[in-house]
């Protein structure tokens, strides 16, 4: 039997548009080399070449639905390589590293456009399912900064409590992670990472109307069992802290808080806040904030409240 031709990449381009991930894993296989080749022309060797590597991946992903001629996908990640080369060669500040990948999840608001492509098939599934693999410490350092409003390496180091030479490493050896994991789950089964999302958001929900109240639900007080900690500026030093108490302190004190954004995976939570204060507050809670809950079997191991800058 005589073998079957290769699928071109037109045809593959078309799939990946379609949503399947499995065609576009193929595509960034297959111009791999030119791709590299580029950032190497570009950057020489070294970390800043990969990290543009792995950035146009992800940028293709969330992008694939832009390509106009299919026939022409090579020349389009080429361009993508290059673009995110050249933003490193002109960089004079931080800026996230993966492209935008914040904007993964559009405002509600906003109109439809080809970049949502992501939202409406398995490729957001597909990056979720790759995150997942990472480990919790990177996994963490990434979404922070490329999925939530915390997002320069100073407040990543404030929150995780390290250094920001290690929020540097960390984040570098997620990218790297995260491209050869994609690569390699491209043709999987991938679980639901909207349904994820929409759950942690009605938790948030829930859990904020019985903060209101005064009263969490049973389905929810289960979320916070007696050996949940609160860390961090709210909790007392020298002493285990629960956060049910400084939730109802909160409440006593006139302090409401309203979800602004959610990024779930399964064990890393962040639920991010917008704060109304009393009228005539002494020391007024600042205008946002943000939940940050590791969890163990669905239930929330740790919460550390922290204060994100205001972003200028």
């Amino acid at each position: 039997m005589a073998p079957l031709d290769p699928p071109t990449d037109e045809e593959l381009t078309r799939r990946a548009q379609a949503g399947e991930t499995g065609s576009l894993g193929l595509l960034l296989a297959r111009h791999q080399a030119p791709m590299r080749a580029v950032a190497l022309s570009l950057l020489g060797y070294g970390p800043d070449a990969e990290d543009a590597m792995q950035d146009a991946a992800l940028t293709a992903l969330r992008r694939i639905g832009d390509v106009r001629d299919p026939a022409a996908v090579g020349a389009w990640l080429r361009a993508i390589v290059r673009n995110s080369a050249r933003m490193r060669l002109r960089a004079t500040r931080e800026m996230p590293g993966l492209d935008g990948l914040d904007h993964l999840y559009p405002c509600d608001h906003e109109p439809s456009h080809p970049e949502r492509v992501v939202e409406q098939h398995a490729m957001r599934d597909w990056l979720w399912d790759a995150v997942e693999e990472l480990p919790e410490q990177q996994r963490l350092v990434l979404m922070l900064r490329h999925f939530s409003g915390i997002t320069s390496y100073q407040e990543i180091a404030a929150t995780c409590e390290i250094p920001v030479g290690t929020v540097r490493s960390r984040l570098n050896q997620a990218r790297a992670k995260l491209s050869q994991v994609l690569l390699s789950t491209a043709t999987q089964a991938h679980d639901d990472a909207a349904a994820l999302t929409e759950d942690s958001r009605q938790e948030a929900l829930v859990t904020l109307e019985g903060a209101a109240r005064g009263s969490l639900s049973r389905e929810i007080a289960e979320l916070w069992p007696a050996e949940t900690e609160l860390l961090g500026v709210l909790s007392r030093p020298g002493e285990r802290t629960h956060p049910v108490p400084a939730m109802r302190q909160n409440r006593e004190a006139g302090v409401r808080q309203h979800l602004r954004h959610v990024v779930a995976s399964r064990d890393i939570t962040i639920w991010e806040m917008d704060v109304t204060n009393p009228a005539g507050a002494v020391n007024p809670c600042p205008p946002t904030l943000a939940w940050l809950m590791i969890r163990s079997d669905r239930r929330v191991r740790t919460l550390r409240v922290v204060f994100p800058e205001p972003t200028p």
